[in-house]
């Protein structure tokens, strides 16, 4: 979460900052603990280098947020956690915006009501992260 706060050049040229505050941190710590906030970093050698967080329910994912300090570690987080919740049973994986990275991963847009439809089911269906 950290590495996903952290100033971007492109936040700082457009006079934007993080949305991600410490007492946003500390409620996903919670979430974490509750066993619904899960992350997957990418680390090369001691050095994490991208990653992405997000919330689960039933076999509903939201991704939340997602970083890269080095070309393309945002992808490998993202290819590596649409295996995972492949391979657990996730049915919905909601990465909130769609834009050319997501569309080059995989993304599509869903009308509302489909979606609507779609996590109902999802957060009423079991599935387990571990």
């Amino acid at each position: 979460m950290e590495g996903c706060a952290a100033p971007r050049r492109r936040d700082s040229e457009e006079g934007g900052g993080t949305w991600i505050s410490p007492e946003f941190i500390s409620a996903y710590e919670r979430l974490h603990g509750l066993g619904y906030a899960h992350c997957v970093e990418v680390w090369n050698g001691e050095r994490l280098v991208g990653g992405l967080y997000g919330v689960s329910i039933g076999s509903f994912f939201a991704g939340e947020s997602m970083f890269s300090a080095e070309t393309d570690a945002s992808k490998v987080a993202m290819a590596h956690l649409f295996d995972r919740l492949k391979a657990l049973g996730f049915t919905l994986f909601d990465c909130q915006l769609m834009n050319p990275h997501l569309a080059f991963m995989g993304a599509v847009e869903i009308p509302r009501a489909d979606y609507l439809a779609r996590l109902s089911e999802a957060v009423a269906a079991p599935a387990c992260w571990t």
